[in-house]
């Protein structure tokens, strides 16, 4: 079974920026893609962005392209998204996604584990 714990979510003003940090544990990372989502209050959980097994490939949801950036250490086991520029439609809570093969998408069913997620709420 594999574990993901996100970390990283806050309370920060419009423009200001956010590290989301998320550490997997068990039988996956390496040789997985990773992903993260975020979902609002009422809405469904949307694709943020995407990473490949070794960091090579990456895919973002065209609403965060230019001010987000995932990245990975696989050393440490961890994925991560730089948010810079937030906006207050960037609230939401923030899941980590352990991907079912080396690339992952951007659709749920890519993904085989979550994280319990991390909120993010970004005043104007």
């Amino acid at each position: 079974q594999a574990r993901l714990v996100e970390s990283g979510g806050g309370l920060v003003q419009a423009g200001e920026s956010l590290r989301l940090s998320c550490v997997a544990s068990g039988r996956l990372f390496s040789n997985n893609g990773m992903g993260w989502f975020r979902q609002a209050p009422g809405k469904e959980r949307e694709f943020v962005g995407s990473i490949n097994w070794n960091g090579s490939s990456k895919y973002y949801a065209d609403s965060v392209k230019g001010r987000f950036t995932i990245s990975r250490d696989n050393a440490k086991n961890t994925v991560y998204l730089q948010m810079n520029s937030l906006k207050p439609e960037d609230t939401g809570v923030y899941y980590c996604g352990g991907g079912r093969k080396a690339y992952a998408g951007g659709v749920v069913e890519d993904y085989a584990y979550w994280g319990q997620g991390t909120q993010v709420v970004v005043s104007s």
